[in-house]
């Protein structure tokens, strides 16, 4: 059991029958009345967030969460397809449970693979990936205002922005989770 005073990013547990993960809390402690958390969370399964306040004391079980490393294949159609690399079985999945979890991951990439009690609902991808920068307008001399950027289409076809310094053909460093670049390579 976790109580709702205990929230963090990234818990999960489950509520009326359905898997949701805390995406925001906020502990908030007004000057009359009880304490309360603010919530925002996703269901895992769906997708769908919802906002929702908890007394600091309401427990909920926790939902254990599998995550297990697999090796993204290739995609073909909406199927895309996962190899364990234990046992070299293959996993087809459909769009509905990738999302866009793998705008930044190349083939033959380990991922992880989210499943609760046996079903999948998910993919993580690694939290930073090294790409080459396929197309990138060049970077004009004397603008070198701070903080410039330009737009670049990374090899899987993603565009990011990026320092006017780095040229098609670089290798670069991005962060999953924000989608940002984070340093040439």
């Amino acid at each position: 059991m976790i109580s709702a005073g205990d929230f963090r990013n990234g818990v999960t547990f489950e509520l009326d029958g359905q898997i949701f993960q805390v995406v925001e809390f906020q502990h908030v402690k007004p000057g009359k009345g009880a304490a309360f958390v603010r919530t925002k969370l996703k269901n895992i399964v769906t997708g769908a967030t919802i906002e929702k306040t908890f007394s600091p004391t309401d427990k909920m079980p926790k939902a254990h969460i599998d995550r297990k490393d697999m090796q993204y294949l290739y995609s073909d159609g909406d199927l895309y397809y996962f190899m364990d690399v234990e046992t070299y079985e293959q996993l087809p999945l459909g769009q509905d449970k990738i999302g866009d979890a793998l705008k930044f991951v190349k083939e033959n990439e380990i991922v992880k693979v989210l499943s609760h009690k046996g079903n999948v609902f998910g993919i993580e991808p690694p939290n930073f990936v090294e790409l080459e920068v396929t197309e990138t307008e060049p970077g004009f001399k004397g603008d070198t205002a701070t903080g410039a950027t330009k737009p670049a289409t990374v090899e899987t076809g993603v565009s990011i922005k990026v320092p006017l310094f780095v040229n098609a053909g670089d290798k670069i460093r991005i962060d999953t989770r924000t989608g940002e670049y984070m340093e040439r390579v």
